[in-house]
């Protein structure tokens, strides 16, 4: 059978000098060579670099830095020691604050260019640790006899292979320190060529690892797994199929993870590959920045659309006189319940509902709301905010993962249903990384 696509075209041999003259949103540099824009992976703007060609596409091409000649004043060395391999941050290389600044930068621009808003009135960033903040990770695994050793990491910055490294600074420690432990727990299992992966998921107290595997373990599998979740401390869990096929292993009952925010005297449960904020800290501080804007009060009924396991849904219980919340997840909608009734809370009621459809036969969506909270996913919320005239709602908080789709739904909430642009900001939710999380708060 010949060969249908476009034949990749051949990658110069050699470094190369460039300037680099801007920055990209996933945090490359960008320089132009020959009339075409080159991507360059750990170039910063104003450096003078040499870097080697590793794609070549028809309109641009794609580098990375091998050496820095004249460097940016805002560069740092990376503090982790794998940077320059390991896939799992992309901006180690650039000073904490600049991180913070890009980021708002391209919020703002966002704003401005997609979301057609003249005026963009900013908060303070919320920032949080540095290190050992993520909290959810999926860890991929291979064993690779030519190295002698099974590898367990995140993927490589260029290509698909994993990172050959033995911690991970971005990880709590008592996850991040032991790699190298699961590497070898791994390595003596009869199915190590059969678990492509880990899913890591920590609460304030405990750590979970969930194992996918393809066969199933024998006994002395099972056995060596426990052994190493006795010994490090971790809950143990297999997941043989799908998610639903998730079962412990180490305890035989491990119950759920929580986590906590005390400033609203609440407690979450959640079980391992549920849904919950990478980073601790700044989910308390998002829950109160975006609690302060709603300011829901005795005689309210508050809209939480994706509200998840009730995140900010049973904060805004605490405060409000009703709350409705609104999840796609059917699992995560009987968590939300769950952690309703563990806290006490009778003021808040849970429905699911696939917030990318008509709603028309919802009767909870042509309801008046005092206020309202969108926290989507990556797409966005444009097709939910079609029904924000029958909401009448005084307030809007919208809290994004993505600046580009919050820009497209910012506009339509001002350009269509005659809000107003009250603050937008930063949230430092993964540091290090080019990932942006931001918040806005809408009033009319």
């Amino acid at each position: 059978m010949g060969y249908r696509g476009r034949r990749p075209k051949p990658v110069p041999k050699g470094h190369f000098p460039a300037h680099i003259d801007a920055y990209t949103h996933d945090g490359r540099g960008v320089a132009r060579i020959d009339g075409k824009a080159v991507f360059i992976s750990g170039a910063l703007p104003g450096e003078d670099v040499a870097f080697s060609y590793t794609e070549i596409h028809r309109d641009y091409a794609e580098g990375k830095v091998e050496t820095v000649q004249v460097a940016a004043p805002n560069r740092v060395e990376p503090g982790c020691p794998h940077y320059h391999l390991c896939g799992g941050c992309s901006l180690q290389h650039l000073a904490e604050d600049s991180q913070i600044e890009e980021k708002e930068k391209l919020l703002v621009d966002q704003l401005r260019r997609i979301g057609k808003l003249d005026e963009v009135p900013l908060w303070e960033p919320l920032r949080g640790p540095l290190w050992g903040y993520r909290r959810k990770a999926r860890l991929s695994v291979k064993d690779v006899p030519a190295k002698g050793r099974v590898l367990v990491g995140f993927r490589e910055r260029a290509g698909n292979y994993i990172a050959n490294i033995d911690a991970c600074r971005i990880l709590p420690p008592v996850i991040g320190e032991r790699l190298h432990d699961m590497s070898e727990v791994i390595g003596q299992l009869t199915l190590k060529a059969r678990l492509p992966q880990i899913e890591i998921s920590m609460g304030d107290d405990r750590a979970a690892l969930v194992f996918r595997v393809l066969e199933d373990p024998t006994p002395e599998d099972l056995e060596h797994l426990k052994d190493f979740g006795q010994r490090c401390g971790f809950d143990i869990w297999l997941q043989r199929h799908g998610p639903d096929s998730m079962a412990p292993l180490y305890p035989e009952s491990p119950g759920p993870l929580s986590y906590a925010l005390p400033d609203w005297n609440l407690e979450y449960q959640f079980l391992p590959t549920e849904f919950t904020q990478v980073n601790g800290e700044i989910n308390r501080q998002m829950v109160n920045r975006a609690l302060a804007a709603l300011d829901p009060q005795p005689d309210d009924t508050v809209l939480d659309l994706f509200c998840g396991l009730g995140n900010f849904t049973l904060a805004l219980a605490r405060k409000a006189g009703r709350v409705v919340g609104v999840e796609g997840s059917w699992s995560l909608v009987e968590r939300a319940r769950q952690n309703a009734a563990h806290n006490g809370i009778a003021n808040a009621e849970f429905h699911m509902a696939d917030l990318g459809q008509n709603l028309d036969a919802e009767p909870w969506i042509k309801q008046r709301y005092d206020k309202v909270l969108l926290d989507p996913s990556r797409g966005g919320a444009e097709e939910v905010l079609a029904y924000a005239p029958h909401w009448r709602a005084s307030r809007i908080v919208y809290v994004s993962c993505n600046p580009s789709t919050l820009a497209r739904d910012a506009g339509i909430l001002v350009h269509q249903h005659g809000y107003r642009l009250v603050k937008a900001g930063v949230m430092d939710m993964f540091p290090q990384t080019a990932h942006v999380e931001s918040i806005a708060w809408f009033e009319r």
